[in-house]
């Protein structure tokens, strides 16, 4: 890892383990997990790893969202569009994920976890975006005006036929402990209606203004793109920049 990351990794010479979860623990199961392995690394129990994985559907609400007068009613517009509501213990706004997304919850030790965090955002932002990028979508990191769960660092993708548009394709999230850190991120790549539907009700419940055109997945930009196909382009830019090795899921539960 380059220092742009803000993170040397002198104090660790193992690779960066990539570990592909097949199937979903379940929608907070999966929430719980990450901080798990943020536990496991902050303990010496486990050390620089990338976990990747296919989520339930799920909208994710931020802790202010949750204190907000509206909050059971955006549970309740959640749950009545099959998506569980949860508060999760790092990010801001509600956001919405479901398989048709792509999970990244990258997990390392790092005796001082702090240093470096907003240079996190940036680089593993830039990361994202030139991952997509090379499998042909226009990514850029920044916040666009009216996204949802808006962040200086989201990445965004253009319209090749409209370049004016611009819809939230990546969503970033970070925890640190004395330790370790977990930068999680949520790309949407398939199937991006739901999300749009469902956030339009919880922000509504919540009072929150947002503009729904904003909420897109990648392939709306690029039709022919899987969650397959941007897991192999996420893995192959980390590639390019640290070594990875290859893990099977039980190996997590196991460390």
């Amino acid at each position: 890892m380059n220092a742009g990351a803000g993170d040397e990794r002198d104090e660790e010479t193992l690779p960066l383990t990539v570990v592909h979860q097949e199937v979903s623990l379940g929608a907070a199961e999966d929430l719980d997990f990450a901080i798990e392995l943020l536990r496991k690394a902050q303990n010496g129990r486990l050390g620089p790893t990338l976990r990747l994985y296919r989520p339930e559907p799920t909208v994710a609400f931020g802790q202010r969202d949750a204190k907000l007068p509206g909050f059971p009613a955006a549970e309740q517009a959640c749950r009545d569009l099959g998506f569980k509501p949860l508060v999760r213990k790092a990010g801001g706004r509600a956001a919405a994920y479901h398989p048709g997304c792509l999970v990244v919850d990258h997990i390392e030790p790092r005796t001082d976890a702090i240093a470096g965090a907003k240079a996190r955002f940036s680089h593993y932002g830039e990361l994202l975006a030139a991952a997509l990028r090379s499998v042909g979508v226009l990514a850029a990191v920044g916040e666009i005006p009216g996204e949802y769960c808006p962040g200086e660092f989201s990445v965004h993708g253009n319209d090749p036929v409209f370049p004016s548009h611009q819809v939230k394709l990546v969503g970033t999230a970070q925890r640190v402990v004395a330790g370790a850190w977990l930068f999680s991120s949520v790309i949407v790549v398939e199937d991006s209606a739901p999300i749009r539907h469902v956030l339009t009700g919880a922000y509504e419940a919540l009072g929150l203004e947002w503009d729904p055109a904003t909420a897109g997945g990648v392939q709306d930009l690029a039709p022919h793109l899987s969650v397959t196909d941007v897991m192999a382009a996420v893995v192959a830019r980390y590639s390019i920049e640290t070594p990875l090795a290859h893990a099977p899921f039980r190996s997590l539960l196991e460390a």
